[in-house]
């Protein structure tokens, strides 16, 4: 391992900046993590995180990197409230993708390859963060806000941060090896670079409207033994109902649109707009449930990945992460594992030095970026709603995930796979393995049996009439 750099910047204290900081920490002296809110001592929601009152999801790849960087950290959040779900019993789960209800009545092949934490948002990230303020060599830095960055004469090295105290109106710079970017959709990482004469990244963007509306029940013991509940947009119906437990026997209950439609105002009409297409006895539970507060919205304009690894200049010394490079639709649960596996990117590129560590962590992000982005965007463009280019690859892929959603719903082994590619665990060659490939081929055989059959029936009736 090359010598301990001396320091390195963290701009936000996020879930991304939180898992780069602690990387970082193996390589320098020094890390600091700027952050312009004052962090809460306990979780809470917080400005700096506006999406942090709904669902949110760490698919299985995330759960494995963090528990590598972290180890003992999910047994800590079991016992902070976290329900864990790892017997591959897939009652609990209520998951409908392109109008396919995935198989219930069944427990998965391996249950071991599934493992699952239910969990807000606040108390995850509180929780990644106590750890790494555990860490000796890490700081914060709470209340600055970043002005702007520092470069070396001929602006080929970052050297540092400009900050602003909030309240003051003095600047401080603080040097550093190698700043870290984790400040969000809104970071402002491509104007720093053309003042510094370099060009902004490409961009790559498919616009989709999305806006949420979320309520926390407490639902009556006994009532819903589903741990998630999604039902998603289909081309009839560009609307969405997701339903997610938490900590301390709640639900985050979500009503969602695209297309620029209006999410419902407030309980009553949240209530109502699910009621039209959620489950019955999920509906039931959430009216007889107690709210435990008042509706919140959060709106997404599209997904948007900044094309940094595309860049043919960029100065040493920048590192840019999350969702200041990509952001996905968030119904796919996408974001904080990619920024885990983004982190790993990270150590794997500092493990072996520091020359043109932007361009190959850039690079070797994007590989994991260009698997979720495929993804989100191809599964966004199954929706009529959603504009956008549908080149033939596009159309088939989708056209052979509907066969493998259409399979899902009675064989457990399909549905098993599918977890394991949807949670980033698998390539999604998996789903192109030959034995998987039969199951698909077998189900669609049987179900078009059953279709005849049923169609069969139908005819007699009429003709007993």
């Amino acid at each position: 391992m090359p010598d301990r750099r001396d320091r390195a910047v963290v701009l936000g204290a996020s879930m991304g900046g939180l898992l780069a900081a602690r990387v970082l920490a193996d390589f320098f002296r020094v890390v600091t993590v700027v952050e312009r809110d004052v962090l809460p001592r306990a979780p809470m929601s917080r400005r700096g995180v506006p999406q942090d009152r709904h669902p949110h999801a760490l698919l299985g790849k995330g759960v494995q990197i963090i528990g590598e960087l972290f180890p003992g950290f999910f047994d800590e959040l079991v016992a902070d409230g976290a329900v864990k779900w790892d017997d591959g019993d897939l009652s609990r789960f209520w998951s409908t993708f392109g109008g396919h209800l995935m198989v219930r009545s069944a427990t998965v092949p391996d249950p071991t390859s599934l493992v699952d934490y239910h969990v807000s948002r606040p108390l995850l990230e509180f929780s990644v963060r106590k750890a790494v303020r555990a860490i000796p060599n890490v700081e914060f830095l709470e209340g600055h806000d970043v002005v702007g960055l520092t470069a070396d004469p001929d602006a080929k090295r970052i050297t540092g941060a400009r900050l602003a105290r909030q309240g003051d109106d003095g600047e401080t710079l603080l040097t550093a090896d190698l700043v870290v970017d984790a400040t969000g959709r809104g970071s402002r990482a491509p104007v720093f670079l053309e003042e510094f004469g370099y060009v902004r990244p490409p961009v790559e963007e498919l616009e989709m409207r999305i806006a949420y509306a979320t309520m926390p029940v407490r639902v009556p013991p006994g009532m819903l033994r589903e741990l998630v509940l999604t039902v998603n947009a289909v081309a009839s119906r560009p609307t969405t109902f997701a339903m997610f437990a938490v900590e301390h026997d709640t639900y985050l209950v979500l009503g969602g649109t695209l297309g620029g439609l209006q999410p419902p105002a407030d309980r009553a009409e949240l209530l109502d707009f699910i009621a039209e297409f959620a489950p019955r006895h999920a509906v039931a539970a959430i009216r007889a449930g107690q709210p435990l507060g008042d509706v919140v919205h959060h709106r997404i304009p599209s997904n948007r990945w900044r094309r940094y690894d595309q860049l043919a200049r960029i100065p040493d010394g920048l590192l840019v992460f999350g969702d200041a490079v990509c952001s996905f639709n968030p119904i796919y649960g996408q974001g904080m594992t990619v920024a885990a596996a983004e982190a790993r990117a990270l150590a794997n590129c500092l493990s072996v030095g520091d020359l043109d560590l932007p361009r190959r962590f850039f690079s070797e992000s994007a590989k994991t970026i260009q698997v979720a982005w495929r993804t989100a965007v191809g599964s966004d463009l199954a929706l009529p709603q959603v504009k956008g280019r549908r080149p033939l690859s596009t159309r088939i892929i989708n056209a052979y995930m509907d066969a493998v959603l259409t399979a899902t719903e009675t064989d457990p082994a399909v549905a098993q796979q599918f977890f394991r590619v949807a949670w980033m665990l698998d390539a999604p060659a998996r789903l192109f393995q030959p034995c998987i490939v039969l199951r698909i081929a077998k189900a669609l055989i049987t179900g078009a049996r059953n279709g005849e059959q049923a169609a069969h029936l139908r005819q007699l009736a009429r003709l007993q009439r």
